[in-house]
C-alpha cells in the first residue's frame, strides 16, 4: 500500500474534519458533512490499520476518529434534571418502598432499647456488669456530656458524619445475609441501652434524653432506613416475587438500595451537623430538641408525600404494590 498516495488522497477530509470538531457551533449543513466525513474516517483508519506500517500515522487519525465521536455523541455533562428527579422522585421512592422494612426495624429496635434502659435503670447493679462503676460514676458526672465537646465542632461533626455513614453501608451491604444486620443493630440497642438506663438510674435523664434527642431522631432514623433497605434486598434474595427470576428481584433491590445509600450521606451530613453545632449548644433544651425535630419531622414529610407519587409496578420488588402500602 502506498501510504503517501493513500494520505494524499484522503489528508484533506481528514484536515477538514479535524477543522470541524474544533468549530464551537455548527449549521445543519456542516453538522451533515461532519457525520460523512466521520464515517469515511473509521473506514479509513481500519484500512490503514489493517495494511498500514506506520503507527504514527493510524495514531494521529484515531486521535482524529475519537474527537469526532466525541461531538457527534456529546459529552456527558452534568445534569439538574436528573439531580431534581433523583431529590423528587428516585430518593423518596426507595425509601417509602421500604417503608414497612425499615418502619418494622424502627419499632423493634426502639422497644429493645427501652427496655434495656428500663431494666438497667431498675437495677443499678447491671452497670457494674455492663461498663463498670467507676466508669458509671465518670459516665454520669461529666463523660455523657463531655463527649459533645470533646473535640472542635468541625472535627467531630466529620467524625460522626464517617462513623454513621460507614454503619449504614454495613447494614446496607449486610442485608442480604440477614444476620449481620441484626448484629449491627443489636450493638447499637445495647450501647443506648445501657447509657440511657445508667444516666436514669443516677437521676440525670434530664441530661441524656436533652442531649441525645436532637440530633439522634434524624440519626437514628437513617439507621433504620439503611438496615431496612438492607432487609429488603436479603428478602428478595429469599423469596422473589412469582414474577421476577431471584437475579431481576436482588437488582431492583439493589438499585434502590443504591438510591438511598447516596441520600444517606447528606442525611448523616446533617444529622453530624446538629451533633456538632446544636447538640452542645448553650441554648434551652426545648429549644434545641424542637430544632432536632423540626428537622426529622420535614426528613418524615418530604418521604410520605413524595414517595408514594412513584409508578408502584416500576418497582416491584417484595410482591407489595406501591398502591398497597399503607398511607
Amino acid at each position: 500500500m502506498d501510504v503517501d498516495a493513500y494520505v494524499a488522497e484522503h489528508g484533506g477530509q481528514w484536515r477538514r474534519l479535524n477543522q470541524l470538531c474544533g468549530q464551537r457551533r455548527l449549521d445543519p449543513a456542516e453538522v451533515d458533512e461532519l457525520v460523512a466525513l466521520y464515517q469515511r474516517a473509521t473506514t479509513q483508519l481500519s484500512v490503514l490499520r489493517s495494511r498500514s506500517p506506520d503507527p504514527a500515522l493510524v495514531s494521529e487519525l484515531s486521535q482524529v476518529v475519537l474527537r469526532a465521536r466525541a461531538r457527534l455523541t456529546g459529552r456527558p455533562r452534568p445534569s439538574w434534571s436528573a439531580v431534581r428527579r433523583f431529590l423528587l422522585v428516585g430518593l423518596p421512592g426507595a425509601i417509602w418502598r421500604a417503608a414497612p422494612w425499615w418502619c418494622a426495624v424502627a419499632t423493634a429496635f426502639t422497644l429493645l432499647t427501652f427496655t434495656l434502659m428500663w431494666f438497667v435503670a431498675d437495677n443499678p447493679e447491671t452497670a457494674a456488669a455492663f461498663i463498670g462503676d467507676d466508669e458509671a460514676a465518670n459516665l454520669v458526672e461529666s463523660g455523657f456530656a463531655g463527649y459533645y465537646t470533646e473535640f472542635s465542632a468541625p472535627t467531630f461533626a466529620f467524625h460522626l458524619w464517617t462513623h454513621n455513614a460507614w454503619l449504614a453501608a454495613k447494614c446496607l451491604a449486610a442485608g442480604v445475609l440477614i444476620v449481620p444486620v441484626g448484629y449491627l443493630l443489636w450493638q447499637n440497642a445495647i450501647n443506648i441501652g445501657v447509657v440511657g438506663g445508667v444516666m436514669v438510674s443516677y437521676g440525670r435523664a434530664d441530661v441524656f434524653f436533652g442531649l441525645i434527642t436532637p440530633h439522634g431522631l434524624l440519626e437514628l432514623t437513617g439507621v433504620f432506613v439503611a438496615a431496612g433497605v438492607g432487609l429488603r434486598i436479603g428478602w428478595a434474595w429469599i423469596a422473589p416475587p412469582e414474577q421476577l427470576t431471584r437475579g431481576q428481584a436482588v437488582a431492583r433491590a439493589g438499585r434502590d438500595g443504591v438510591l438511598v445509600a447516596v441520600g444517606l450521606v447528606a442525611l448523616f451530613a446533617v444529622a453530624a451537623l446538629i451533633e456538632a453545632f446544636i447538640t452542645p449548644a448553650p441554648l434551652p433544651t426545648p429549644l434545641r430538641i424542637a430544632t432536632g425535630a423540626t428537622i426529622w419531622l420535614a426528613f418524615l414529610t418530604y418521604v410520605l408525600l413524595l414517595g408514594p407519587r412513584t409508578h408502584p409496578v416500576d418497582h416491584e420488588v417484595d410482591g407489595i404494590h406501591g398502591d398497597q402500602l399503607p398511607r
